[in-house]
């Protein structure tokens, strides 16, 4: 049997633009969602290692797509006092709020793409695969920090 539609919630403040097209402004723009992943979830803070575990992005891509997030207030650069060269990149306190999001989107993939996501082509839930951190990581939980 199908579920009944759900009515979507209605704002009682107006806005002045969509908050999900703002959002995609910036998060929407190819690469910038893995990069942030990869930053946050890999811990891959280095440039080279974020050309590593992204396939396909171009060193100039990473560049620009670098810049734009830290303009963004997403990410930040972190330098090592003994080498100028050394550069590392984190999330900032905005870049972490969209962790929870991206974990919706890991259960979501997981419940629907079964066959694109897991060796076996079975769904799962984010218990199922994160069974220790499901009930109290504030990314699974979506409870901020």
């Amino acid at each position: 049997m199908a579920s009944m539609p759900v009515d979507p919630p209605v704002p009682v403040v107006p806005f002045k633009n969509c908050p999900i097209a703002t959002s995609l402004g910036v998060l929407g723009r190819k690469w910038s969602l893995l990069i942030i992943r990869d930053i946050g979830w890999k811990r891959a803070d280095r440039f080279n290692a974020l050309l590593r575990t992204i396939p396909g992005l171009t060193p100039r891509m990473l560049a620009l797509r670098l810049s734009e997030l830290e303009d963004a207030d997403m990410i930040r650069k972190v330098e090592e006092h003994h080498s100028p060269n050394l550069v590392r990149w984190a999330l900032t306190k905005k870049g972490e709020d969209i962790m929870p999001v991206l974990m919706r989107l890991v259960a979501f993939g997981s419940r629907w793409f079964p066959e694109r996501v897991f060796e076996d082509e079975q769904p799962r839930t984010l218990a199922q695969i994160y069974p220790e951190n499901a009930g109290n990581h504030p990314w699974i939980t979506g409870a901020p920090d």
